[in-house]
């Protein structure tokens, strides 16, 4: 299957490269040498975790080093906990102490987690050093390799530390994805599903048509899926760079509910996706009540993530609790809790919703479980 080529184009930042392929990690090192602020790098970092490292490092620093890069690297342990002030501490000291200069580069090579931490490790470091992002699971594929939203978490809540850094280039080598546990994948196909709704009819007819195909991880329809959520993601980070416009917020529909979830089960009990895409149910049923989303809407994005293995959760927290998780989140604001709202598929609205509004709600979503 020949790669694909995507060119990211955001205002005031230069464009980049995502390729999309089977065997695009073997040509890493090519690619890179191609890059201006990159190709002329003296060392080269790559930072993994200790489930994809033993995996894919060696072919990552295969393809570097032939070349002639030379190249470092730094193993964190896989999880959201490596998502911390403590592991981002680590690291810095460890590029520190690799000698890395503001000529060198950093390579992420792994999930979410290594391409958040990697990326703000990259943007901080002597104030900014390039970043290249290398994703090897399909939600990073599909959704943060791709704007430059880089961070780390702190005890009361995700992401509440971090900078927007875009990467020099994404290589996504689709043959990665042979080795990712299914969990992980459901994972991934929540956020296609999250893209799609908020997308187009088209891109979601597509999914409708093709979800058992991308369940089953049918090599075709998966880099078309990848593709096309890099390109809606593309447009919107391009409209909306450090979601000052209210125009990127899109990009949270079921986060809201979701992150809740993810921090008050604990970090880990539930993926990522699966979190998220509880949050869309939840967020449907929202817009039903208060922006006349249409019944069917919920019922077919329901059909839809079952379809892609993403079942509503058997658990559920206390409201008050729930409320409480959403208004230490960072999109909430003066201290009021913001939904995207879907009003069909294509279109949403970005909404302050009344504490006594999302209780009542998550009473009847915990009445549900």
């Amino acid at each position: 299957m020949p790669a694909t080529k995507i060119v990211v184009n955001i205002p005031g930042e230069d464009a980049y490269d995502v390729r999309i392929g089977p065997a695009v990690l073997d040509d890493l090192g090519a690619s890179l040498r191609a890059l201006p602020g990159v190709g002329a790098a003296p060392r080269l970092l790559v930072v993994s975790d200790d489930n994809v490292a033993p995996l894919y490092l060696d072919a990552a620093k295969a393809s570097l080093n032939a070349a002639g890069y030379p190249v470092s690297d730094i193993v964190v342990p896989a999880g959201e906990a490596s998502k911390s002030l403590a592991v981002i501490g680590e690291v810095w000291e460890a590029m520190a102490q690799l000698g890395l200069t503001r000529d060198c580069a950093v390579v992420a090579l792994g999930g979410g987690v290594v391409g958040d931490l990697a990326g703000f490790a990259a943007s901080t470091y002597m104030r900014g050093i390039p970043v290249v992002q290398a994703p090897t699971t399909l939600l990073a594929m599909v959704d943060s390799s791709v704007g430059g939203k880089t961070g780390v978490n702190l005890e009361t809540g995700k992401n509440l530390v971090g900078t927007f850094k875009q990467p020099s280039f994404v290589c996504a080598s689709t043959s990665t994805l042979a080795t990712l546990p299914e969990r992980e994948w459901r994972c991934g196909c929540a956020e296609v599903a999250k893209s799609a709704v908020i997308d187009s009819d088209e891109f979601f007819f597509w999914l409708m048509d093709n979800a058992d195909a991308l369940a089953a991880r049918d090599e075709a329809v998966t880099a078309e899926a990848i593709a096309r959520c890099v390109v809606f993601k593309a447009r919107v980070v391009s409209e909306d760079k450090t979601e000052s416009r209210g125009v990127r917020e899109c990009l949270n529909y079921g986060h809201t509910l979701g992150h809740a979830v993810e921090s008050l089960a604990g970090y880990g009990t539930y993926s990522h996706g699966a979190a998220v895409a509880e949050g869309m149910r939840f967020a449907a049923r929202l817009g039903a009540a208060l922006a006349g989303t249409p019944v069917e809407l919920v019922q077919t994005q329901d059909a839809l993530l079952d379809a892609l293995g993403l079942p509503a959760l058997a658990w559920s927290a206390s409201p008050e609790a729930m409320l409480s998780a959403m208004k230490r989140d960072k999109k909430a604001r003066a201290g009021v809790v913001r939904f995207v709202l879907p009003l069909d598929v294509g279109r949403w609205e970005l909404r302050d919703v009344d504490d006594d509004v999302i209780l009542e709600h998550l009473r009847a979503w915990e009445a549900s479980k």
